[in-house]
This record gives structure tokens, C-alpha cells and sequence, in this order.
């Protein structure tokens, strides 16, 4: 069983295998410096459906079926799926898995849902009550922009500080076997709202979830962020992770070269026009899905901690004036158990 280690994390008994994992981007990820880490690209963004809600469905079938093969399992195989996304209701994961015919928990937790299907799947399988989880995320930028900003018609121009919500699906499939890499640990993040209510500053509205769920897990496990190999957030991208910064340096914590952010890796600022930098649900999901996987497969990092961070409003909320609450989980990722 997992044993609760600190204020808020965990940390695993039996550490989860990471078996496999898949992820499906459009064509806009598919120009953007991490292209030949994806297993599809898109060539557009409707990917065949008559919505951009329907698209973002059908890419979540497509991955979660991929995921399933590449770790050499069927659908029956899969104890439970666990996955979560930005519309409302969880439309994008529910209608996109609901012809696969299994277990099905939906998480929401915004973009960070990634974390937590992670984790709770980790939960599940250390303790017993499954064998094969997929766990996943989703997000679509077309329908992300209508439901929380304005749909794309309108022409709204986008300030500097506003990112680029990822078209994309991510799963990873956990299981109980012995092979690496493994999810070793966590750490569960609690709801932090400073007063941010610009929605085209996400960033910032995140960034002090991600402090505190960095510092806690530091403090938490007794270890230094020299400990990883690299450090990397889920959304925040280039506003956010300088604010991490700051409010760490505050703490005593120097976070250095090992610590960046899954929307500034996925996307390249200055050619792709995107601002601070990706986020949604499928920034940290298709980014550890592709990219990081491969290079933990292949050694390049051996120790990784993987913070999908969330902004937890509602397009209710926000015209209601309401500030934006954030929160972040992390994922203790390792090689070697």
C-alpha cells in the first residue's frame, strides 16, 4: 500500500510501471520542435468530426485505443481509464470514450488533469484494486477558446501574456508489472488562488499553485531540485515559470537549468506565434506522452517530476468576475524503483 509521507504526498510501495504510452497532436504541434516525438499529426484540426468538440473526442478515441496496443494489451485488458479535459462536463473525454466499454473515472482538474489521472491510477494499482490503467488528457484549442475566451470568428487580438491551448490527446498506461520507467511518488496539490482574473494570463494565475506544490514536495520527500534530472511544469509557460521562479528564490529554493515548462518546450515562441507558450489539458499530457517518455525509455533523464498545473475556472466564474483558483500535481517519475 502506499504510505503518505509529509503534508501531502506519497510516496508508492510497489511503484508503478509506466508500460506504454501514446499521444495524437494537430497540425499546429506537429510544426513545433518536439514533431518527431508524437505518434499522430493531424492534418487538421476537425480531424474528421463536424465540431471542434466532436474533433477533440475522436482524437481521445484514437489515443486511448493507440495506448492500449502499443503496451501490447487489449481494451479488455484496461481495469478502469481515467481521464479528463477542459469542457464542460468532460464532454471531450466522456463522448470520446464511451464506446471503448470500460471502467471509466472523470477527473477534472483543468490543465493539470494529466497529474491526476496519473496519480489517482498510481493509487489504484499500489493498492491493489487493478492490474492495466490508462490514464489521459485532452484538449482542443478551437473549443477551448470559445467556451472560456471568445470563438476564433471574432478576430480577438490575444495579448503577450496569453498561451496557446494544445490540440491534442496523451495516455500512458499503467500497470503493475516490473518494468520501468515507474511512478515512484507524488505529491497532491491544494487550491491557491491570489487574486489573479485575466484569463489571458494563465500563467500567473498558476504559477503559485506550482510553488507550493514544489515546495511542499521538497520538503515532503527531504530532497533538493537537484535530486531530478529536469524539473517541468504543465502550462505556465514563459510568464509562469519565471513567477515559480521568483516565489521559490523567496523560499531559499534555487530552481536552475533543470526546471522548464511543457508549453514552452512544445511550441517555438518566436516562429509559431504563441505567445507565452502552450497549455490545456494535452500540453503536459501529449508533451510527457511523446517527449518526455522517450527520453526517460532511452536514459536520457533517469529521475524526472512532472507538474501539470490547472486553472480551475469556468466561463460562469469568470463573468462573474470571480478570481481564477490554481492548483498543481506532481508525479515522481524514475527508472529504477
Amino acid at each position: 500500500m502506499s504510505n503518505k509521507i509529509g503534508k501531502q504526498s506519497v510516496l508508492f510501495t510497489n511503484p508503478v510501471s509506466i508500460v506504454n504510452t501514446a499521444s495524437v497532436v494537430g497540425p499546429k504541434e506537429g510544426e513545433g520542435p518536439l514533431n518527431r516525438y508524437f505518434d499522430v499529426i493531424l492534418e487538421d484540426v476537425l480531424n474528421g468530426g463536424e465540431s471542434w468538440e466532436q474533433a477533440e473526442s475522436l482524437i481521445v478515441e484514437k489515443t486511448f485505443n493507440m495506448a492500449a496496443k502499443k503496451a501490447g494489451l487489449t481494451l479488455d485488458d484496461i481495469d478502469y481509464i481515467i481521464a479528463g479535459d477542459l469542457l464542460n462536463q468532460n464532454t471531450g473525454s466522456t463522448f470520446g470514450i464511451r464506446e471503448l466499454n470500460r471502467p471509466f473515472f472523470g477527473v477534472f482538474s483543468a490543465c493539470s488533469a494529466m497529474g491526476e489521472s496519473m496519480i489517482i491510477g498510481s493509487m489504484l494499482i499500489d493498492g491493489g484494486f487493478g492490474k492495466n490503467i490508462i490514464a489521459g488528457a485532452s484538449s482542443h484549442f478551437c473549443a477551448a477558446e470559445k467556451q472560456f475566451r471568445s470563438p476564433l470568428n471574432l478576430g480577438t487580438q490575444r495579448p503577450p501574456t496569453s498561451t496557446w491551448t494544445v490540440t491534442g490527446c496523451g495516455a500512458a498506461v499503467l500497470s503493475n508489472k516490473e518494468k520501468g520507467p515507474f511512478v515512484t511518488g507524488a505529491t497532491v496539490g491544494k487550491i491557491v488562488d491570489m487574486g489573479i482574473k485575466d484569463a489571458f494570463n494563465m500563467g500567473a494565475a498558476m504559477a503559485p499553485a506550482a510553488a507550493d506544490t514544489l515546495l511542499t514536495h521538497f520538503n515532503d520527500f527531504n530532497i533538493t531540485p537537484d535530486y531530478y534530472d529536469l524539473i517541468i511544469t504543465g502550462d505556465l509557460g514563459h510568464v509562469g515559470r519565471e513567477l515559480v521562479i521568483e516565489l521559490l528564490k523567496e523560499q531559499g529554493i534555487e530552481l536552475k537549468d533543470n526546471f522548464t515548462d511543457c508549453g514552452i518546450k512544445i511550441f517555438d515562441k518566436e516562429k509559431q506565434d504563441t505567445h507565452s507558450g502552450g497549455s490545456g489539458c494535452a500540453c503536459a499530457a501529449v508533451t510527457f506522452a511523446g517527449y518526455l517518455y522517450d527520453k526517460l525509455k532511452n536514459l536520457a533523464f533517469n529521475r524526472i517530476l512532472l507538474v501539470p498545473t490547472g486553472a480551475l475556472l469556468s466561463p460562469t466564474t469568470s463573468q462573474q468576475g470571480e478570481t481564477i483558483p490554481g492548483i498543481a500535481h506532481a508525479v515522481r517519475i524514475e527508472n529504477s524503483r
